[in-house]
């Protein structure tokens, strides 16, 4: 094994001992990540390399002129002092990265879900292989084979054994009607030109060689134009303009698979750093997930307190407003945006708002219940982040819950702690992958 074989085995050893998925999604640190790669602790292996050793320095003889049973160095800390404490200090760490492709292939393999992507009206045309033939092209693509193939076909049906043909008309008391009647009964594409020009040229006294064709069959032997072909070779192939044949890329039709990912998130005042936490450790791998699912991902997130608004992707997980709450208005912007810029037919659609369920009264009800039966999408989803458990007036997740109890694309997940994460991203998803 080369260094270069030392290296690879050490980065497999490197991708085995990075943090497990789902620890990472609940404790680990997802601000290291961007959108389109997902950074993963490993603990660092150290790689193999060269080092000097410390008793070939300066050579023999050539000390420093300390006195023999000085001290050679001071002890350094962590060398083994006893007053030191081993261990405290946490080992560092790299990291492992995947794209949101491969994030969402192994998420899918720990949670056990197999959601496949939808493709909608949008077409992608790609070119594909050189598969499809047209009259017409640049010089560069004529399909040569095809066309010596062409050529030598129309050989094959034109050539025959001419001295065959010549030995029928010394038949005795055949002409040049009778030879081409028989020529025609041989399946010899001979014209009947030919004939007449080659029984001119034939001398009177060998018209009568045979007294019959069959003697003539039997004591000439026929040759086929490939056996001919095989013994002289070819000196030319009529080639034609209409054998010509172009090559040009086949066109490869795929519906493209798009997707809108609507984020709306309560940043009234009850909304303290815990809960936000627990917003972005749930929202942030469903991101992700289906950003590697699907051809083309968007995002749209959307903040609100009692009114909602636009916000983009480092502002939605940091602000924080002193508000009160109205959720509905969320809804109503989502489906403003929805209806402008991504309409349905062209579009995978998916909205999930998370909160502590806190919401002013009677909007769950009137409001927000009817915006989301009329936003047509993949998958509704409200996460409830209450550490504390439920307060007494969070009632949002629950009355949502009770009204789509029966609904195939409304999924409704709670959140206390970074230990729930895992399972109501299953929740969220695997409703997705059952409808």
């Amino acid at each position: 094994m080369g260094l270069r074989d030392d290296l690879e085995r050490y980065r497999e050893v490197g991708e085995k001992r990075r943090q497990d998925l789902a620890a990472f999604i609940q404790y680990g640190d997802l601000g290291n990540s961007r959108r389109d790669a997902v950074r993963i602790p490993i603990k660092i292996v150290d790689l193999p390399e060269f080092v000097y050793d410390r008793r070939d320095m300066g050579g023999v003889g050539q000390g420093d002129g300390a006195e023999e049973g000085d001290p050679v160095g001071q002890p350094q800390p962590g060398d083994g002092d006893e007053d030191g404490d081993p261990g405290e200090e946490g080992g560092d760490h790299e990291y492992y990265e995947m794209d949101p492709e491969e994030f969402a292939q192994e998420l899918d393999e720990r949670l056990g879900l197999d959601l496949e992507p939808k493709g909608k009206k949008v077409v992608e045309e790609t070119e594909g292989d050189f598969t499809d033939i047209t009259r017409t092209g640049p010089s560069s693509t004529l399909d040569f084979e095809r066309l010596f193939k062409e050529g030598l076909k129309r050989k094959m049906a034109m050539d025959f054994d001419e001295e065959y043909v010549r030995e029928a008309l010394r038949v005795d008391g055949w002409g040049p009607a009778t030879v081409y009647e028989w020529a025609r009964s041989e399946h010899i594409p001979v014209s009947r030109a030919w004939i007449e020009n080659a029984y001119e040229d034939l001398p009177a006294d060998e018209r009568d060689r045979w007294a019959s064709v069959e003697e003539m069959e039997a004591s000439v032997e026929h040759e086929t134009t490939a056996q001919r072909i095989r013994r002289e070779g070819l000196e030319e192939i009529p080639f034609r303009s209409e054998d010509e044949r172009y090559r040009y890329p086949e066109v490869v039709e795929t519906p493209e698979r798009n997707v809108v990912v609507v984020n709306i998130r309560d940043v009234s005042g009850s909304m303290r750093q815990q809960k936000r936490e627990l917003v972005e450790r749930t929202f942030t791998p469903l991101d992700w997930y289906l950003q590697g699912k699907y051809d083309n991902a968007e995002f749209v997130y959307i903040a609100h307190d009692a009114e909602a608004w636009e916000v983009d992707r480092e502002e939605f997980f940091g602000i924080r407003s002193g508000g009160g709450t109205r959720i509905s208005s969320a809804y109503e912007l989502a489906a403003a945006v929805l209806e402008q810029e991504y309409p349905y037919s062209e579009w995978n659609r998916y909205v999930f708002a998370a909160g502590d369920s806190e919401n002013s009264s009677n909007d769950t009800e009137q409001q927000v219940i009817p915006l989301m039966e009329e936003i047509p999408a993949n998958l509704h989803a409200y996460v409830e982040t209450q550490p504390s458990g439920n307060a007494i007036n969070a009632t949002h997740a629950e009355e949502v819950e009770r009204h789509f109890r029966n609904s195939d694309d409304v999924a409704v997940a709670y959140v206390t702690s970074p230990d729930d994460v895992v399972d109501a991203i299953y929740e969220v998803l695997s409703t997705e992958d059952e409808s």
